[in-house]
């Protein structure tokens, strides 16, 4: 009736752009098969998950982080491509961030590198913050190659055109570095000066032997290396054109 005031319940939507609004979220479990929107709408009610990731429609939520396993190389990693981006604007790196890759892939992977759009990237920053497309660069902290990081994961990856892909196998001591050539990933190999090169992001070189043996230094002085080149000057103007 004109003038009343109807009591809505607090399930039902009340308007028609998300017929799921007030409905109280089920329960976001390992191995349940969502859609994307559904997997967003469970995971953002958990405040206390703190990494899940959708897989080929598949949620997959990481046991507990270990120091040695997991979080120290995770922090070397960070450190190597934050350097590099700060030599190279128009570069980001980040640590953990959600990517809307497709309908049936978010994941949230270890660290990532991206160029600016302006610059020519081919991802990009939403409206609620989370990177939508694919990262030029996805680099993934695996226990083993019995991960799904190099297998369900690495398929999306290569599906929706992710340009390179890094995974650390700690306890293998082992690094395979990926690069999407003819929509498939083939091994990068090292370069006559025993680094590997990305062929990306000019500039970006990784000692992998430093890296396994636990040598930050080297590491950081392999890629000092690679940023003072012609070719990641080049790059850089490159960017800046663009942008």
């Amino acid at each position: 009736m004109a003038g009343h005031n109807v009591p809505i319940h607090p399930s039902v939507s009340t308007g028609p752009s998300d017929p799921l609004a007030g409905v109280h979220p089920l329960p976001l479990e390992n191995g349940d098969r969502l859609t994307r929107r559904e997997f967003e709408r469970r995971y953002t009610a958990r405040s206390d998950i703190k990494k899940a990731e959708l897989i080929e429609g598949v949620v997959h939520m990481p046991s507990p982080v270990r120091f040695a396993g997991h979080a120290e190389p995770h922090g070397v990693i960070l450190a190597w491509l934050v350097t590099y981006c700060a030599f190279t604007p128009g570069v980001r790196a980040a640590d953990n961030a959600t990517v809307r890759l497709d309908l049936d892939n978010e994941p949230q992977p270890d660290a990532l590198l991206r160029i600016e759009p302006q610059a020519g990237g081919r991802s990009r920053l939403s409206e609620d913050d989370y990177v939508e497309g694919s990262p030029e660069l996805i680099i993934e902290i695996a226990a083993s190659s019995a991960t799904y990081d190099l297998h369900d994961k690495l398929r999306a990856y290569r599906r929706n055109g992710v340009q390179e892909y890094l995974v650390w196998r700690v306890y293998e001591k082992r690094l395979d570095w990926f690069v999407l050539t003819d929509d498939e990933y083939r091994p990068l190999a090292p370069n006559t000066d025993g680094l590997l090169h990305s062929r990306i992001f000019p500039g970006l070189r990784l000692a992998v032997e430093a890296l396994l043996a636990g040598d930050v230094a080297q590491v950081l002085a392999g890629l000092q290396t690679g940023v003072n080149t012609p070719e990641h000057l080049a790059f850089v103007e490159r960017l800046q054109a663009r942008a």
